[in-house]
Order: structure tokens, then sequence, then C-alpha cells
């Protein structure tokens, strides 16, 4: 089976192993951006990812803009299930950019990165400076591999979702909206695209948006499903 979560930014409680009991052996678990396991490259930190690592179920994540990339970038990217990934350690695995995935015989799409508070959000070609930021490059990948499987999958997972969806939330909560480009990049997307399921965590809320996309924060959701474990 194959689920989905949150941003755990960091928080071990999230993923105990009383938290994921119900997983079982070559499970996998994704996190939606903001993992926050991976920081400061301290004794500590090594020791919370050997742990995760030996897990008899994969737990896999894309990121978000509150990462410290100078660390898991320096994991090398070897094939996986399909795509491009890095290996962290053991049974834990970071999903790269604009990569196309094949779990339980799901084609899953990922794009990490997203807004950061500190920065406004816009394409660059400095990744070196802002490196939540996908890069030209990263995009345009991305759609050439869409347009290998005729931009047919069956689950999009990224951190950021489509502008009018982030509106329609950030609406509900009576805050402030402006469009990014990444979020303009998703809208074209979310009309190119066939899937299923559109899992996003931002937002830092559980809400079915409509049939197929999905805001997703402390919940696990089945990902095929989209119903809560």
């Amino acid at each position: 089976m194959v689920y989905i979560t949150g941003d755990i930014h960091g928080d071990p409680s999230r993923l105990s192993p009383d938290a994921l009991k119900f997983m079982k052996l070559h499970d996998t678990l994704i996190v939606c951006g903001d993992f926050g396991f991976i920081w400061d490259d301290s004794k500590n930190e090594d020791k919370i990812l050997r742990n995760l690592g030996k897990r008899k179920y994969n737990i896999c994540f894309i990121d978000g803009p509150h990462e410290n990339f100078d660390i898991p970038n320096k994991f090398p990217s070897s094939d996986w299930c399909g795509g491009k990934a890095r290996n962290i350690c053991g049974n834990l695995y970071h999903l790269t950019r604009g990569q196309i995935y094949t779990i339980e015989g799901m084609k899953i799409f990922t794009m990490g990165g997203g807004e950061s508070p500190e920065a406004e959000l816009r394409f660059t070609d400095e990744d070196s400076q802002h490196p939540e930021i996908p890069t030209k490059e990263e995009l345009l990948a991305a759609v050439n591999r869409l347009e290998n499987v005729n931009y047919d999958v069956d689950l999009i997972v990224t951190h950021e979702p489509p502008s009018k969806t982030r509106e329609f939330l950030l609406m509900q909560k009576n805050e402030q909206f402006s469009v990014s480009a990444l979020n303009a990049f998703f809208d074209e997307l979310a009309v190119q695209c066939k899937y299923k399921k559109w899992y996003f965590g931002s937002m830092h809320t559980d809400k079915f948006i409509s049939n197929n996309q999905v805001a997703v924060f402390r919940n696990i959701l089945n990902a095929k499903t989209g119903m809560k474990v």
C-alpha cells in the first residue's frame, strides 16, 4: 500500500513506530514536503535517520521550502521505482523534483519546492541562492517526462497546490492571497494532466478540495482512495 501525509517539520512522533504500526513490509509512506529531519548533520540526527531507514517499509519525502538543502543534495541520485531518488539511508528516500515513480502499480509524479516567506518565489537559475525554488531546467524536464507518458499519471504529489486551490483555501481563512510562478505552473498541469488524486501539504490543513485534489497535513491517507487511515 502507498500512504500520504503532510509536513512533518522534524516531529518524531509523526513517524514513530506506534503512529505507523498499520504499515506492512514494503509499504510506502510519502511526506508532502518540509520533512525536517535532515537539518544540522548532527550525530543525533544521523541516529534518527538510520532508525527511519531500518523500518520494514519505505519512508519517502519530497522537499518543501523549509529544508536545509545543502545536506540532502549531497546524497547521490540513483534509479528507484522508475525515477531518480536520493537514498538517504536504508528504506528512507528523497523523491526528487519532476520525477515519475511506479509504486504499487501507480504512476506517481512528484514536484517538491515551494514558496518561502523569506524570499519571493520565482523561477531562477540561481538555485544555490534559492534552492527552495524549482529551476527552469527542473520544470522543463518534468514536462518532458509527463509528455513521455501522455500526461497520464495516477497521483500527483507536490508541496504547493495550484493557484486556484490555494486562493480557495486562503479565502476561507480570510488571508491575503498572492499567485506564485509555481502555483501558476500547477494550474497548467491541472489542465494538461489526467490524474486520479493530487496531494499537497503546504496549506497545513486536512481537507478534500474536490474529488481529486486533497490537502493533507496531520492525517495519513490511503493514497489510492484519499481516505484517512
